[in-house]
C-alpha cells in the first residue's frame, strides 16, 4: 500500500494536524496525513468557536502566512464580534461562533482540494527511529510507513482516560478509543512524559430551553471577518448566543457530588487549564462568588444542540443534570450528552528546538495539545510551523522562526521552548511584551512577506497585502502633508469637546488628538474627496487611523525589539560547556544545560536565569 517514502508523515487530524499535513502539502512536500477517524478531521472537540483575546490575533496570523483556519472560519461562521473595541487597537480580538458540522465538513474538503496531500485511516502505534533519525511510523495493523519527517499532533488521545463522577473509561473524545504505543515508543527514547487534563461541558437540546430567561448576546452590526483573502465574505445573516447565570442554588446542587467529583477525590491526579476551570473548581476556588456567567451557544445554522459554555464538569451525570435544570432558561433542559474530563499523556516542551523538531530525534515534530497547550488557535499556528519547518528540514532549506516581536505565533512557541508547561497553555495578550505591534488588523503586513519568501503564501495574498499598505501609506502621507482651515474644523472639534484650533493647521496633528476618529475627520470635504478618489476600503482607513493615532506607541516598541533582538544574534554553540562558567548561579547552570537555547536572547528568558547570569555569558563571549 505504502512504498513510496513520503516527505512528511503528520500523525492526527485534528487543528494542529490539518494546518501542518497543509502547510507541508502547499510548500511542495510528498505528504500523508494518517488519523483515526477520517470522519472528524478538525473536529471541534470542544466549544463550536474560533478566536476570542489573543486567540483571534493568532487566527489571523495563520490566515496572513496561508493557512486555512481563517478561510474555514469565515466560510461556516453564524456569528462574529470583535471583542475589546472599547480599549485600544492592540486588544481588539476578532471572535466567530461557528456551524460545529459544517467546520469540519469545509476542513476536510479544502484538504482534499490539497495537491501533494494523501489520506489514511487508522492507528499510528508506534515510531520507526534508526541512529537517532526518525524514518516512519507502524500502524495499528503492522503497517510501515516511511518518511523523511514526521509530525506528531495527537491531541487528547495519548492514553486518554475520561472521567464522569466515579465512572472512567480509555478514549481520546467521547465516542473516540484511545491511542495507544507512541508514548511507550517516546519514553524508551528518553523523553519525559507527564499528564494533562481538560474537560467539556454537557451538550443540549436548544428546543428544551427558554430563551425568554436569558439574555440575548448577537453578532456584531457591521460583521468583519478573519482572513485578508477575497476567498470569503463577512455574514450576511448572524445568530444569536444567549447568557445566563448558576445561582446559589445551583451551586448548592452541584456541591452535593463534590465527594463523587474525580477533581476532588483523587481519581484526576493532572491539572488543568487554569483559565478555563470547572464549574466545580470555579465554587471552589471562588467561594465567595453567588452566580458565574453561563453562555448558550448554538452549535450551527439547523442544528438544534447547543453547548453550555461555561458549564465543564466531570461531577456524575445526574448531579449535571440536576443542577443544570436550576439555571435559569433551563427549568426543561434535556441532555444531548453530559460533561466530561478528559486526561491525556503530553511531552514538556523543553525538549523541543524553537522549529518544533525535538532535540532527541532527528525530523520529528510535536504540535499541539502534546506540547502541553491549550485551545484551536494555540495547537493550529504550531501545526502550521511544525508543517513549514518538516518541509524545509526535508529540503534542507534554512528554518523559519518567528520572534516574539514578530508575531504571538512567536511568543507561543518561545514561552514553551524556554519556560516549559506544567499546566495547559493557553495565549493572552498580557503573555505578548509587543503587543502593540502584533495586533490584529497589521498581521498581513507582518507575516505575508516572510510566509511567501519560504513558498507558502501565495502571490495574489502578496500583491493584496502591498496594496492594502501602499494605500494606508499615501492616506497618512495626505494627512501629514494637506493643512485644515478652523473653521472647517472647529465645528467636529466643538462637538467632540476638543480645544478649538487658532489657525490653519496640519491635518496629521489634529488627527492626532485621543477623541478624533476617522469618523470625524471623514466630514472634512477634502478628506472626503481623497476617499472617494481613491477608492479606500474600510481596511485601510482602519490601518491608517490605527497608525496615526499610536504612531508614538508604535515606534517605542520598534526600538524596544530592536534592542534585545541584539542578544538575539548572539548564538551560543550547541555544545556550550556551562560547567566551565564557575560564576554563572547554580539553577542558571542547570537551566541552560536542561533547555540549550540556540541564542543569549533565548538564554534571559528562561525562567531561574537572571540578568547577572547573562552578563556572565557576555563577558565569557567577548561582548
Amino acid at each position: 500500500m505504502f512504498d513510496r517514502t513520503y516527505d512528511v508523515i503528520v500523525v492526527g487530524a485534528g487543528h494542529a494536524g490539518s494546518e501542518a499535513a497543509a502547510a507541508a502539502a502547499n510548500m511542495g512536500s510528498r505528504t500523508l496525513l494518517i488519523t483515526m477517524n477520517l470522519q472528524n478531521i478538525a473536529q471541534m472537540s470542544c466549544n463550536p468557536a474560533m478566536g476570542g483575546i489573543a486567540k483571534g490575533q493568532i487566527v489571523r496570523e495563520i490566515d496572513a502566512m496561508g493557512g486555512y483556519s481563517g478561510i474555514v472560519t469565515d466560510r461556516t461562521a453564524i456569528q462574529f464580534k470583535m471583542l475589546n473595541k472599547s480599549k485600544g487597537p492592540a486588544m481588539w480580538s476578532p471572535r466567530a461562533q461557528s456551524d460545529r458540522m459544517r467546520f469540519a465538513e469545509e476542513w476536510r474538503l479544502m484538504l482534499e482540494q490539497t495537491s501533494n496531500l494523501d489520506f489514511y485511516q487508522e492507528m499510528v502505534s508506534g515510531l520507526i527511529v534508526e541512529n537517532g533519525k526518525i524514518t516512519g511510523v507502524k500502524t495499528s495493523l503492522g503497517i510501515e510507513v516511511k518518511a523523511k519527517a514526521v509530525v506528531l499532533t495527537n491531541g487528547t488521545f495519548l492514553n486518554g482516560l475520561i472521567h464522569i463522577g466515579e465512572k472512567q473509561f480509555g478514549g481520546g473524545r467521547a465516542g473516540e478509543r484511545a491511542a495507544t504505543g507512541i508514548t511507550e515508543d517516546l519514553i524508551e527514547l528518553g523523553f519525559d512524559a507527564g499528564r494533562m487534563k481538560t474537560g467539556t461541558p454537557p451538550r443540549v437540546d436548544g428546543r428544551s430551553l427558554d430563551y425568554s430567561r436569558m439574555q440575548e448576546q448577537p453578532g456584531d452590526d457591521v460583521p468583519e471577518k478573519f482572513s485578508y483573502s477575497d476567498k470569503t465574505r463577512p455574514l450576511e445573516k448572524q445568530r444569536s448566543c444567549y447568557m445566563t447565570y448558576t445561582s446559589p442554588e445551583v451551586h448548592d446542587l452541584l456541591r452535593e457530588g463534590f465527594d463523587r467529583s474525580p477533581m476532588f477525590n483523587g481519581r484526576i491526579k493532572s491539572i488543568g487549564p487554569r483559565y478555563c476551570p470547572s464549574i466545580e473548581d470555579k465554587i471552589n476556588r471562588f467561594a465567595d462568588k453567588d452566580r458565574h456567567q453561563i453562555f448558550v451557544e448554538p452549535e450551527g445554522w439547523n442544528t438544534v444542540e447547543v453547548y453550555v459554555n461555561g458549564f465543564s464538569t466531570s461531577l456524575p451525570e445526574d448531579v449535571q443534570f440536576k443542577a443544570l435544570r436550576s439555571v435559569s432558561g433551563f427549568e426543561q433542559v434535556k441532555f444531548f450528552r453530559p460533561g466530561y474530563a478528559i486526561e491525556y499523556d503530553y511531552f514538556p516542551p523543553t525538549q523541543l528546538k524553537h522549529t518544533l523538531e525535538t532535540k532527541l530525534v532527528e525530523n520529528l515534530f510535536f504540535a499541539g495539545q502534546i506540547n502541553g497547550t491549550t485551545g484551536y488557535e494555540e495547537a493550529a499556528s504550531q501545526g502550521l510551523m511544525a508543517g513549514i519547518n518538516a518541509h524545509l528540514k526535508v529540503y534542507e532549506k534554512e528554518p523559519f522562526i518567528l520572534k516574539r516581536n514578530e508575531a504571538y505565533i512567536g511568543v507561543l512557541i518561545d514561552d514553551l521552548i524556554t519556560k516549559g508547561t506544567e499546566e495547559p497553555y493557553r495565549m493572552f495578550t498580557s503573555r505578548a511584551e509587543y503587543r502593540t505591534l502584533l495586533r490584529q488588523d497589521n498581521a498581513d503586513f507582518r507575516l505575508t512577506p516572510k510566509a511567501h519568501a519560504i513558498g507558502l503564501a501565495s502571490e495574489d495574498r502578496l500583491r493584496r497585502m502591498e496594496r492594502k499598505r501602499s494605500g494606508a501609506d499615501a492616506f497618512i502621507g495626505f494627512f501629514r502633508e494637506t493643512s485644515v482651515e478652523p473653521s472647517e474644523m472647529n465645528p467636529v472639534l466643538e462637538e467632540k469637546g476638543s480645544s478649538l484650533m487658532k489657525q490653519s493647521d496640519k491635518m496629521y496633528k489634529v488627527f492626532s488628538r485621543p477623541n478624533i476618529t476617522m469618523e470625524d475627520m471623514l466630514r472634512v470635504g477634502e478628506v472626503r474627496k481623497y476617499v472617494e478618489e481613491n477608492d479606500l476600503d474600510k481596511e485601510v482607513m482602519e490601518q491608517t487611523e490605527i497608525q496615526v493615532k499610536y504612531s508614538g506607541y508604535i515606534e517605542k516598541e520598534k526600538n524596544n525589539a530592536d534592542k534585545l533582538n541584539r542578544l538575539e544574534d548572539i548564538t551560543i554553540p550547541s555544545n556550550f560547556d556551562y560547567d566551565k562558567l564557575k560564576s554563572l548561579s547554580f539553577e542558571a547552570r542547570e537551566k541552560l544545560k536542561g533547555i540549550r537555547p540556540a541564542t543569549l536572547s533565548q538564554a534571559s528568558r528562561i525562567s531561574g536565569v537572571s540578568p547577572s547570569d547573562i552578563s556572565v555569558m557576555l563577558v565569557y563571549m567577548g561582548r
